[in-house]
């Protein structure tokens, strides 16, 4: 099955992690070919890949987002639970995983693997049906980053089974009363931090998997943070924490 990737950011990405097989690239006729637009089309004809110049008309209808630009690729390679586990021990790391309860929102998404890819996060782990995937948009959202990062599709309560089996905290991004303020929460060593859904947040059957939860302290008007922006700022947290035990 093939898609098009598109945006100048993550194409070039697309190409730089090279886990997708490309098949022909999309160029808008009349595109001034400088700067990123120059970079991705030297990556094409170093792997021999097919430059088409076609009218804007063309990749409109593939998103109003696309710079003049657009990717077929073959669909997105997910990775497994052990991946995640090997990459963190080829780096020397602890593992550090983000878990997404049935997110819907690929925005969110997106935001939320461009924040993990950032932070060093060593997978991603989200479940099947009913719930956000990896699609073009998803890689717009994140600018590039989900063609980097290790994304697994699994039974949530099983991947959280694996990771503790791999000695691996897992926190619940929450805000019910018994939750636990950062400051209370240890985020260094091996982490899994779970992040629910927009609406419902984090399930009942996933929540009693976690080892404890964690809610974010607020002191303005709004009750709470979209689930991208409260997740982002959870994983930034657990980065610091990471950085300072190391050093």
């Amino acid at each position: 099955m093939k898609e098009f990737i598109y945006g100048r950011n993550p194409v070039y990405e697309t190409l730089m992690a090279n886990r997708r097989q490309a098949t022909q690239l999309l160029l808008a006729e009349g595109a001034q070919e400088k700067s990123r637009l120059e970079e991705i089309l030297n990556l094409a004809r170093q792997r021999k890949l097919p430059i088409s110049k076609t009218p804007r008309q063309r990749l409109d209808k593939l998103s109003d987002s696309h710079q003049g630009i657009a990717l077929e690729v073959s669909e997105y390679p997910y990775a497994t639970l052990r991946d995640i586990l090997e990459r963190a021990e080829d780096r020397h790391q602890p593992v550090f995983v983000l878990i997404l309860d049935t997110l819907q929102n690929p925005q969110n998404l997106g935001t939320l693997i461009r924040t993990a890819e950032s932070v060093g996060v060593h997978g991603v782990v989200i479940p099947g049906p009913r719930a956000a995937e990896v699609t073009p948009a998803v890689v717009s959202a994140s600018a590039g980053a989900s063609e980097h990062m290790l994304v697994v599709q699994s039974n949530l309560a099983q991947a959280i089974s694996e990771l503790k089996h791999a000695n691996t905290w897992v926190v619940g991004l929450d805000e019910s009363p018994d939750s636990l303020p950062p400051d209370q929460v240890r985020l260094d060593g091996a982490l899994a931090v779970v992040v629910g859904s927009e609406g419902e947040g984090i399930r009942t059957l996933v929540r009693k998997h976690c080892d404890f939860l964690l809610r974010l302290p607020m002191q303005g008007k709004i009750a709470s943070l979209n689930a991208a922006v409260a997740g982002s700022v959870v994983l930034y947290l657990a980065y610091m924490a990471r950085n300072q035990k190391a050093s």
